[in-house]
């Protein structure tokens, strides 16, 4: 039996709790919230964002960093990606030296263009970190349906612990070592997903959505492997297999958000509506700012970026995808 504190009650990190409660472990859930954390005591539920997910009655709750940090095997970081660097700052001098922090968050820091374990490292120096995405959604996770995620870190015995730590017969878990390629995987398809969002609230159809997703994970494999991620990562769970969960649920508050700016409401109405963070929403600046840096053409990013924060109208984006210049699919005829 391991320690384990969710640090962040949202749907995901409630999620996860459930996830690790049944493996066995003891599990802290906390969060900054007072308000959350009195109901999460009260109803053993989390009411606004995961309703169904019935919490065990021994699950402790706190909002004292101190208190969910100290003596535990590990700390599941699970505020959204906005609240990384802040959180992390404010856990440091209560993580001890070698303890492990597993990033679950999806996203791309706007100002510095970090991945969110490349924040964690910077802002505690003295811990383990690992990283665990892939194609899920908390809704289901929360509820035992059978999916599956990749636990990524630097060595493989701390990706190996996280597997263990999360790996039941309903949660399959595998390895990687490409830490790299797994959070871009994880943060850009939140982009796309918005996109595929928007050709939903236009009212297009499946064509629009398959050319959306293979386009889209054309984009982010080009830039992923300029950066130094492996092609292969891409091609799996973290890479298009998140990508089609993401643009294809509406379990995804991307994709939600996305139908409602197609729709015709702005970004802000969208967010307001949708009622949880959309990472994708933070992430898109961020992605188009790494395609300029490593000199990658990233045209749906663009267009995304162009509807999110210039006010393009999204019809009109699509007719640009639609007319950009001829090319081939792969490469050059010989």
């Amino acid at each position: 039996m391991a320690k384990v504190a969710i640090i962040g009650a949202g749907s995901w990190g409630t999620a996860l709790s459930v996830v690790l409660y049944n493996n066995g472990h003891e599990v802290t859930v906390w969060s900054v919230i007072g308000e959350e954390i009195d109901m999460l005591k009260e109803k053993h539920e989390h009411i606004d964002k995961l309703p169904g997910v019935r919490l065990p009655d021994d699950m402790i709750f706190t909002t004292d960093l101190k208190e969910a940090c100290r003596d535990k095997d590990a700390l599941v970081l699970a505020v959204p990606s906005p609240f990384t660097r802040s959180t992390a700052h404010s856990m440091k001098e209560y993580v001890s030296d070698g303890q492990l922090i597993v990033s679950v968050a999806k996203g791309i820091e706007e100002d510095t263009l970090m991945t969110l374990s490349q924040i964690i490292k910077e802002e505690i120096p003295q811990c383990r970190v690992a990283v665990l995405c892939g194609p899920s959604h908390a809704e289901e996770v929360g509820k035992f349906i059978p999916t599956t995620l990749v636990a990524g870190a630097d060595n493989k015995e701390t990706a190996g612990y996280v597997q263990n730590l999360f790996m039941n017969e309903k949660l399959r878990v595998y390895t990687s070592s490409d830490v790299l390629g797994m959070e871009l995987g994880a943060s850009l398809k939140n982009v796309v997903a918005l996109a595929a969002g928007i050709a939903d609230g236009l009212g297009y159809g499946d064509n629009t959505k398959a050319a959306l997703i293979t386009r889209g994970i054309a984009e982010i494999s080009r830039l992923g492997v300029k950066m130094g991620g492996k092609l292969e990562t891409f091609g799996g769970l973290t890479g298009i297999g998140d990508l089609i969960v993401t643009c294809a649920s509406m379990h995804s508050r991307n994709r939600r958000a996305g139908i409602l700016i197609g729709q015709g409401k702005t970004m802000d109405e969208a967010m307001k509506e949708v009622k949880m963070v959309v990472e994708g929403v933070y992430s898109a600046k961020a992605a188009k700012a790494l395609g300029e840096k490593y000199e990658v053409d990233l045209p749906i990013i663009d267009q995304v970026n162009e509807i999110l924060f210039n006010n393009k109208p999204a019809a009109d984006a699509v007719r640009d995808l639609m007319l950009r210049d001829r090319r081939d699919e792969h490469g050059a005829f010989i």
